[in-house]
């Protein structure tokens, strides 16, 4: 009986267009998944709450932070769809084996630019530049499962095998 214990992000590597690798890069910050909501309220609801509306989500945005300004960071201020690719491995811990496993994270998403910021300049220090991209398109993958699918322009939204949207897009006749 397996008992894994998820301890750390080991290491990471961004991949555009899922050749060039993003040299300079320091971190990354992911997107908050958060839903849309609409507050429901009146006659047979004892007072009211934020109800989600199925498969829609506010803006995402991603960003990527950066020690220097770098060519590579500014391959990303073109005005276009980015298609990006981050490549992780995560640490697990299994506590019934007493053995260390090493699980692939993959995020896949299609970004716009959004902000690009040059940081600053000071002698012997890091320029601590960004560049933030909106998301349209994303796909979280742990273990190679697809966790999750959202492609907003095609109605696509799905979480942990289930389609949110595949009734929608049947009503839309798409």
């Amino acid at each position: 009986m397996s008992n894994p214990v998820p301890e750390k992000l080991i290491n990471f590597r961004v991949y555009l267009e899922g050749v060039f690798d993003m040299l300079g890069l320091s971190d990354v910050e992911l997107p908050s998944f958060e839903s849309m909501t609409d507050t429901v309220s009146g006659a047979g609801v004892a007072g009211e709450g934020d109800a989600p509306i199925l498969g829609h989500f506010g803006a995402m945005s991603l960003t990527l932070n950066w020690r220097t300004v770098t060519q590579n960071a500014m391959l990303l201020a073109q005005q276009r769809a980015h298609p990006l690719d981050l490549r992780g491995s995560i640490q697990q811990y299994d506590a019934s084996a007493g053995q260390y496993k090493t699980v692939p994270l993959q995020v896949l998403c299609s970004a716009h630019p959004k902000n690009i910021g040059l940081g600053s300049l000071q002698v012997g220090s890091s320029q601590e530049n960004s560049t933030e991209l909106e998301i349209t398109r994303i796909s979280v993958l742990v273990d190679n499962v697809p966790n999750i699918v959202l492609d907003k322009f095609n109605y696509i939204c799905v979480i942990n095998g289930v389609d949110y949207l595949a009734q929608v897009r049947e009503n839309l006749g798409l």
